[in-house]
């Protein structure tokens, strides 16, 4: 059989055609980039990709003007004036190199604690992790604190993955997809095809979310809601499915706790724990017996109520007679969760209805027979279609832990996780929390010139997993698995240049941050954090953050506060690795990762921030980049991605392993892998056999699957946890019961929101502020034409956006006589700013939002000082502090999810004010210089014209 010619989109521009991953969001979709005469023409989708199979975005085709932007940096660079200036000088990498080892291998060899080291959104962090480990700091993590770790700690603690990287909807079969909290530049392609897929099928298609753009427009239904009030909303439905009697009691039985014995023996140190046997089996009532055995016993026939007497004379009950009992309290009836989240209690009953309705008289079944891990057969995938799909607008509340616990227990409640028709994981997940590391960086896992004895990020079993000393102090700089963020899985960077400012729990003396934005849109508190990075000791006159390492492709806004800047490339000059030991592009059926390669050569004496790490891990003679000798084992990041291996035979890439290139997962070190993967398209995809492919948390073949691919050495089932024992274990140490016993300043806090089953709390600011003087939420949100602070000082999607108005309800607007292109105050218990507005009838009516990282400062990004984004555009950050407000008991608490340390950038409350017109927005900043703009040749792409000096 003979394919048909594929038809050509466009006439040819190039020369040559270079396949490779984009990077302008963190879609990882496939690209061809068209070369002539060694310049970068023209990008579109390569069509043979798994991930965006041909389709791509405004950002994606507007690479070639990120690549050759004005803003990139050309060198390295030493600052000779103060902090800010922009003062410069350019140096060569041997210098640079040699400055940053010293500075770097004094603190290793003298406390190695007083390095920071901390990334933005890169996609290295096996590596940058690795790196960090092996010098032996426990200051370590990347963006995720800031971003969605509610979302990744929430999923994987309750079901052993999460959304978007962990898992995605069955876009095919799915009848009812739902979706909380999601803006446009997040997975925008897949996200695009997959809605498109729903509306084509004639699924419903349901979007909770304050602000009615993108994807909410194009709903079915939109509901929108009052911002972080989500968790409730979901706990009503819960209410509702449970009254009803419309949960998937089977489904609750096999691969959940639900029937898993709770102790109740209130005021002792195992009240609320799981009854276990004396091999640490969690136990159940068995029914037929009428007896405890443990769970799993072949043919047992546990009880989901009752309460029972164990061997030993205690007393426990199911834990799902204790979710039912928690939710069928009148306090998550509709009519309750209206008062709060503002969505009618019809509304909230019709959601419900429509979920129950779906899933159980829509059901679907794929005739595949397969055995569970109980070697038990069935002869069917029965599907529950109904999907779910939320991100950052769930996680970036203070209670955003407990929603998005919530939200994966509704999903198994009706039964619909990976099955079809639903939510289904990515590998190499499902991993259960025991498949991961706890967190090491305790004082006795660091010493100078050591490595720490594991990975800095994991998952706590308990207060006993948590990195603190002899006297509870943190021992991060972040306070990361202390009693401020027990569970902060990856890391808190927001908190870390304020920690360091302050000494709190000690000072820095080198701050290395990598494609971090820190200065302006990454951080709480702009212009307070600035003034930190300016800040010096009066007592020295030296800068309180002694040393500053930056590293970025840009002239972005945090460039002018480092010490010393390592020029990076841009991502069509450097090789990346999206690897399985990181962030994977795997498809539900399909293992996948990819790379990207140098299309072309950088034309400025930059390099790849990798090679570079791997050079500074070489002159400090990190274990693990260094043989007996001390010689240096990867000449570059290409080299270590080939020959690098975690475990024998696992290595950052999958694919084209063994000597001849024909091993998936495990396999040799093959010196011809990357020319592999270019060959192929720079990507790699292994499919699952159809008997793998659902029910992967409990699927022999899919257990069996990921143990020859490396994901495990021994399968690794996941049985779902609605009830979360490691939450409770926090409430004794609170109460004073279990050792270590949590101080007193910090028990109340821990009663109030480590609930073991999923909880809703009014977020703190809100709680902590008057809601009539500060009467109304205040939200941003990534449009679909930008993804990280460089998509705004791209010339072509600056044409898209180049100011950020402040969007305020039309019912507000009428009542205070607002009209477009009106001014404001708008104002918090932080600070305040001024800013233009615009009407909008699309957004809850209690909420005024904007665009985020669309304001930039005068002077950075290579940008005119007097372009919009400068004057008109601006942030909301200078609005949010990176503490709550003071409660009168002396603590200044941290503006995150307690249990998670996620930062809570969507808890502002604030009020308006009309103002007088204006042309430029508030606080104005001076503007910066760039580093070496007046002297630089910087090349521009004139439309229709050739390139030009």
């Amino acid at each position: 059989m003979k394919s048909s010619p594929r038809v050509a989109l466009s006439k040819p521009v190039a020369d040559e055609v270079r396949k490779t991953t984009c990077y302008m969001c963190a879609c990882r979709c496939g690209i061809n980039v068209h070369i002539k005469d060694g310049k970068i023409r023209y990008i579109e989708g390569n069509r043979d990709h798994p991930v965006n199979k041909g389709v791509l975005c405004a950002k994606g085709s507007a690479g070639i003007m990120q690549h050759y932007a004005p803003a990139r940096l050309r060198a390295p660079l030493l600052r000779t004036g103060p902090r800010g200036s922009g003062e410069f000088r350019e140096i060569s990498w041997d210098e640079a190199l040699e400055l940053a080892a010293g500075w770097l291998g004094h603190v290793r060899e003298t406390d190695p604690k007083k390095l920071a080291f901390f990334t933005g959104r890169d996609q290295s962090q096996s590596l940058t992790g690795f790196w960090a480990q092996q010098f032996g700091t426990p200051n370590y993590a990347a963006h995720g604190g800031f971003c969605s770790v509610n979302m990744a700690a929430a999923g994987i603690m309750t079901i052993g993955g999460a959304f978007w990287e962990f898992g995605a909807p069955d876009w095919e079969r799915t009848k009812l997809f739902v979706m909380f909290g999601v803006a446009e530049d997040h997975d925008s392609n897949p996200l695009k095809m997959g809605i498109a897929k729903v509306k084509k099928n004639g699924a419903r298609f349901v979007s909770v979310n304050p602000v009615r753009t993108g994807y909410s427009a194009v709903a079915d239904n939109w509901i929108g809601i009052r911002p972080g009030t989500d968790g409730l909303l979901i706990l009503a439905v819960v209410h509702e499915l449970l009254k009803a009697r419309k949960i998937d009691v089977d489904y609750l039985m096999r691969y959940s706790n639900a029937p898993w014995l709770v102790i109740d023996a209130p005021g002792t140190a195992e009240h609320g724990l799981f009854a276990r046997d004396a091999e640490g089996k969690a136990m159940v009532f068995e029914t037929v017996t009428e007896r405890p055995v443990p769970e799993g016993t072949k043919g047992a026939r546990p009880a989901l109520s009752g309460r029972f007497q164990l061997d030993d004379g205690r007393f426990a009950v199911p834990s799902f007679q204790l979710l039912a009992e928690k939710y069928l309290d009148p306090k998550y009836a509709p009519e309750a969760a209206a008062r709060e989240t503002g969505v009618a209690p019809d509304i909230i009953r019709g959601l419900a209805s429509e979920i129950a309705r779906v899933a159980f008289d829509e059901a679907i079944s794929i005739d595949q027979p397969w055995t569970d891990m109980h070697g038990e057969r069935h002869e069917s995938f029965v599907g529950r279609p109904v999907s779910f799909h939320a991100m950052r607008g769930l996680s970036a509340h203070s209670n955003g832990f407990q929603t998005a616990r919530a939200l994966h227990m509704l999903q198994v409640l009706i039964g619909a996780v990976d099955c079809p028709g639903a939510f289904r994981y990515e590998p190499p997940y499902p991993k259960p929390v025991e498949a991961h590391p706890t967190p090491h960086g305790r004082a006795e896992h660091f010493g100078s010139n050591k490595p720490l004895s594991g990975p800095h990020l994991g998952f706590p079993r308990g207060p006993e997993d948590m990195l603190i000393d002899a006297d509870g102090r943190p021992n991060r700089i972040d306070k990361a698995f202390s009693w401020d963020a027990p569970f902060a899985v990856h890391g808190a960077m927001h908190m870390v240049i304020a920690n360091a400012h302050a000494g709190d729990p000690y000072p820095v003396d080198v701050l290395f941050l990598y494609m971090a934005n820190m200065a302006w849109n990454s951080s709480m508190n702009t212009a307070g954090v600035i003034k930190m990075l300016e800040d010096k000791d009066p007592a020295t006159g030296d800068y309180k953050i002694p040393k500053i390492i930056y590293s970025d492709a840009y002239a972005s806004e945090m460039v002018a506060y480092a010490d010393l800047v390592l020029p990076d490339t841009t991502y069509l000059e450097r090789h990346d690795c999206i690897s399985l030991l990181d962030r994977p592009i795997s498809e539900p059926d399909a293992v996948q990762d990819a790379i990207r390669w140098p299309v072309v050569e950088p034309d400025r004496d930059v390099r790849g921030f990798q090679t570079v790490l791997l050079d500074l891990a070489a002159r400090l003679k990190l274990n693990g980049f260094v043989d007996h000798r001390g010689k240096a084992l990867y000449k570059d990041y290409a080299d270590y991605i080939v020959r690098h291996e975690r475990r024998p035979g696992i290595g950052p890439l999958a694919g084209f392993r063994g000597v001849d290139g024909d091993r998936t997962g495990r396999g040799a070190v093959n010196p011809d892998q990357l020319k592999r993967y270019i060959e192929n398209g720079s990507f790699f995809s292994a499919h699952i056999p159809m008997e793998a492919q659902f029910f992967k948390h409990a699927n022999k073949a899919y257990q069996d699957f990921a143990v020859r691919m490396g994901f495990f050495d021994q399968p690794k089932p996941v049985t779902f946890q609605l009830y979360q024992e490691s939450l409770q274990k926090f409430r004794l140490s609170a109460e004073g019961l279990r050792e270590p016993k949590a101080p007193e300043t910090h028990r109340q806090r821990i009663l109030d929101t480590f609930w073991p089953l999923p909880d809703w709390y009014r977020p703190f600011e809100e709680a902590a502020v008057e809601r009539q003087e500060f009467p109304y939420h205040a939200i941003t949100q990534r449009p679909a034409a930008m993804y990280h602070s460089w998509g705004s000082m791209n010339a072509w999607l600056r044409q898209i956006h180049t100011r950020n108005p402040l969007y305020v309800p039309g019912p507000i607007c009428d009542e205070m006589g607002l009209s477009d292109g009106d001014w404001i105050w708008v104002i918090s218990s932080h600070g305040r700013i001024k800013v233009e507005i615009a009407r909008s009838e699309a957004v809850n009516r209690d909420t005024i939002w904007t665009w985020n990282a669309i304001g930039k400062r005068a002077g950075a990004w290579g940008l005119d000082s007097d372009v919009p984004e400068a004057k008109k555009g601006f942030l909301m950050n200078h609005l949010i502090n990176e503490l709550l407000p003071p409660k009168g008991d002396g603590m200044r608490w941290s503006n995150s999810d307690p249990i998670t340390g996620q930062a809570a950038w969507y808890d502002l409350r604030v009020r308006i004010e009309k103002a007088e017109r204006a042309e430029m927005s508030e606080p104005h900043f001076a503007a910066v210089v760039e580093p070496g703009r007046a002297h630089a040749e910087v090349e521009q792409l004139r439309y229709g014209q050739e390139w030009a000096k």
